[in-house]
């Protein structure tokens, strides 16, 4: 693996004045962590100036959603070109609130995984199993179907150019319950075996992000579990200050060194 990446997914929150505040801020504080590599993916209305605001910087700009054709007759929808133009770098695909309100499937997320590649951007494909399927004890058919299914087609090649995020549906959002590290890097490891599994050693060099009520009292712990190549983190990053509290705490337990 390269950098430990660290990033986040703002959702549909903060303002247009907000988002440049929290950019500019945030450009400065990741120059204390080089070996780091930092995303943020704001919604789509605000790309284009907050690229220009990162050009040149070491923050990659992500987009939440988009289809997986260039042009259509698709109302609402955002073209792969059009993020590329915009100077996106990451395209997040298939997190579980797309998934579940949206009727997302593992197909059209193949499709909008080959577009990335296409118009060069990184696949941050989000994988995760519902409280349900924990329950039934059929998390791992889940993920390996999700990976089956959502990089059916992509070649060793293109895997270098792909990022998973482990999300536990069970432990997103305001109500989620965090998970046992314990737990995050069993799984880790079984998306590890997959992706071994699907791509052979090309496998081994995909980062595995894990997401889901990552805070300043848990991330170490999950930091430094097996396979876990990133932190995806949510309300904690939109605040400033406990993301700054979150590096410091990575950068004490030595998971930034590099």
């Amino acid at each position: 693996m390269e950098r430990f990446l660290l990033g986040t997914n703002w959702k549909m929150h903060k303002t247009f004045p907000e988002a440049v505040a929290y950019t500019e801020r945030l450009k400065i504080l990741v120059q204390q962590y080089p070996q780091c590599q930092f995303f943020i993916i704001p919604p789509s209305l605000y790309l284009r100036e907050l690229a220009e605001r990162l050009k040149g910087g070491q923050i990659l700009l992500g987009a939440q959603n988009m289809h997986w054709r260039e042009e259509g007759d698709y109302t609402g929808e955002i073209s792969p070109a059009w993020l590329e133009a915009c100077g996106v770098a990451v395209a997040e695909l298939g997190h579980s609130e797309r998934r579940q309100a949206y009727n997302e499937n593992d197909v059209d997320l193949n499709r909008k995984v080959h577009a990335a590649f296409r118009h060069n951007m990184i696949p941050l494909l989000c994988v995760g199993e519902s409280a349900q399927d924990k329950e039934y004890g059929v998390t791992a058919e889940k993920l390996r179907m999700q990976l089956k299914i959502g990089l059916f087609g992509v070649n060793p090649e293109q895997s270098s150019r792909l990022w998973i995020a482990y999300e536990p549906v069970w432990a997103i959002g305001p109500s989620g319950i965090p998970a046992e590290a314990a737990y995050v890097q069993a799984v880790h490891q079984m998306i590890r075996s997959m992706l071994l599994e699907q791509f052979g050693e090309s496998g081994r060099r995909i980062p595995i992000l894990y997401g889901g009520s990552v805070n300043p009292e848990n991330c170490v712990s999950l930091a430094v579990c097996s396979e876990v190549n990133g932190l995806f983190i949510g309300r904690s990053a939109w605040d400033l200050e406990k993301w700054m509290l979150i590096l410091e705490r990575l950068h004490m337990a030595g998971v930034l060194e590099g």
